[in-house]
């Protein structure tokens, strides 16, 4: 384990969100300085989004955010720009700045707010099978005590939680959506409905777009696709390792009641992504192994 992570990991929780806070008050006053992201991270999560920020982070080209999920497009759009700035590096400057925040590609409103304030961004995109994705949110839930159902009553619960909060952003922009972050398994995994919005404001050519299980399959051959896309000199970090956040490590966290998908439900399940699978292949123009 890398000093960092070491350091990291002997630091409470508690303690490092108000690190970041305090961190950002002292930043916010030279935001006006600051540079603009060129680079976004967009989804989708539970896809590796965490693993590639920290590999993104390493590299010498590259000036990290504040923090990986700065949620400034999605729970954060009522703040001023300065503090979007905040996090970023001083401008100008040589090193590429990014941020990660897969929440960007569910949200309805993110698109049009991103093609505003970042026209000219690039968006790289991990795109993980929709029924493991679903299950992975759903045990990520657990471990913070969001979700207290088992996986088979959350997903009949789904259109009940995030229906008002969708309602609700239709009438109030700034609504701060935490039932359809928190519980939208199914609903994220509509990939062809959430890509086409981006894709009406931003052109094509602006999006890297790689299956998860790619990713993972053969990270150096991606990662260098990766930083092809985003105009990085050619680079590797020392490792590849998967760096998110053991259960261990996370705070407030309840063991999983499941330990793997029912068969019945996992069937149903991939019924369900059937049609939108499908309209994924037709929009992006692949037959790949699961879209």
């Amino acid at each position: 384990m890398a000093l960092r992570d070491r350091v990291r990991s002997a630091v409470p929780f508690s303690a490092r969100h108000r690190i970041a806070k305090a961190r950002l008050r002292l930043r916010v006053p030279t935001g006006a300085l600051r540079a603009m992201p060129r680079g976004l991270i967009i989804g989708t999560q539970r896809g590796g989004t965490s693993s590639l920020y920290r590999y993104l982070s390493d590299h010498p080209g590259v000036a990290s955010p504040l923090r990986k999920e700065v949620e400034y497009f999605s729970r954060n759009y009522g703040r001023r720009q300065r503090w979007y700035r905040a996090h970023f590096t001083f401008a100008p400057s040589r090193r590429f700045s990014f941020e990660a925040t897969p929440d960007y590609l569910l949200h309805p409103l993110v698109p049009s707010r991103v093609a505003a304030g970042l026209p000219e961004v690039r968006c790289v995109v991990l795109l993980r099978d929709p029924v493991e994705r679903a299950y992975s949110h759903f045990r990520h839930m657990t471990r913070l005590g969001y979700e207290t159902e088992d996986f088979e009553d959350a997903l009949a619960a789904e259109d009940g939680r995030i229906q008002p909060d969708l309602e609700r952003l239709a009438e109030d922009p700034l609504y701060d959506p935490k039932e359809l972050l928190r519980y939208s398994y199914v609903a994220r995994g509509r990939y062809a409905e959430h890509l086409s919005r981006w894709f009406e404001v931003l052109p094509r050519d602006r999006f890297l777009i790689i299956r998860s299980e790619d990713f993972y399959a053969d990270t150096p051959r991606w990662f260098g696709e990766i930083t092809q896309f985003f105009g990085l000199a050619d680079w590797q970090p020392a490792s590849f390792s998967n760096v998110s956040i053991p259960a261990s490590r996370a705070k407030g966290i309840a063991p999983a009641r499941q330990s793997s998908i029912a068969d019945v439900t996992r069937k149903e399940l991939t019924e369900l992504f059937s049609d939108p699978n499908q309209a994924l292949a037709d929009l992006l123009g692949d037959e790949g192994p699961w879209w």
